[in-house]
């Protein structure tokens, strides 16, 4: 009887210990956060979760989103002296290189190449601004209240190009839905191949967790110096998909970690 009651005290307060411990809210550097689950949407943690703030590349989750519905990923598409003299990270394209959609929406996501969100906008809707419009027809259809945007690649705008960590994760677990899109996100390395001339340009995604945490499996970086350093990361564990947004970090590997591990550990996981 003695052991039995032992046991049972020991069950509670490993119980009562896991309680206290999920508790505890996890301390990120990030002036906005939030952790969200993809299947109902919920949100397990934010921090200034409705702060308009400025999203740098992570805009190129809605550019990937608005060229894979608007376009066809098979279709060559033609690069635009404009489009290769887009200033910021770069796919390092040039005027006159043809390639297949598919090939530049692998270069914009992996080393996040503002040329090729210039040239997939240009060559999706016959001009940038076409492009843009779509994008934000997209998110409000999204759900997004406090998002707007005025270029497909995240370069500063001040005024007209801004979003909030919850509208942020709304959209990407709008785009994790679709498989190409989920698939482009969490992979590693890419070869691209060019319509037009010989050799390939290798790509390696900027997102460290894809390699160093346990389920990722998306999504993207970004950084300008009005926006700090941002990050949209994914993870997925026995069926639960995680989204984490992380916005003016100057920790956001370790943010994007705790949020997740958090997530995580309030399903249980």
């Amino acid at each position: 009887m003695r052991r039995l009651v032992a046991i049972t005290v020991f069950i509670a307060i490993i119980a009562w210990v896991n309680v206290v411990f999920a508790a505890v809210l996890p301390q990120v550097d990030a002036e906005a956060a939030v952790v969200m689950r993809a299947s109902d949407k919920r949100v397990l943690y934010a921090k200034n979760l409705d702060n308009i703030m400025y999203p740098a590349s992570t805009t190129k989750i809605m550019t990937l989103i608005t060229a894979l519905e608007q376009g066809d990923p098979n279709s060559v598409i033609v690069v635009s002296p404009k489009a290769a003299e887009c200033e910021g990270s770069s796919l390092d394209l040039r005027a006159g290189d043809r390639l297949t959609l598919r090939e530049a929406l692998y270069g914009l996501m992996l080393v996040s190449g503002n040329d090729a969100a210039e040239a997939v906008a240009e060559n999706v809707a016959g001009s940038v601004p076409a492009f843009v419009q779509l994008m934000n027809d997209q998110a409000e259809k999204i759900g997004t209240i406090r998002t707007h945007f005025n270029n497909p690649h995240g370069l500063p705008d001040p005024v007209n190009h801004f979003t909030t960590a919850y509208d942020l994760a709304l959209i990407t677990v709008y785009g994790m839905q679709n498989p190409v899109f989920a698939n482009i996100v969490s992979t590693r390395d890419y070869d691209v191949h060019f319509v037009s001339r010989g050799g390939i340009t290798h790509a390696r995604n900027t997102n460290k967790l894809l390699a160093t945490y346990a389920g990722a499996n998306g999504v993207k970086t970004g950084f300008t110096n009005d926006a700090g350093e941002c990050l949209v990361a994914a993870a997925k564990r026995n069926d639960v998909q995680l989204i984490a947004v992380v916005l003016n970090s100057e920790k956001r590997w370790e943010d994007a970690t705790r949020l997740l591990n958090y997530g995580f550990q309030q399903m249980g996981l």
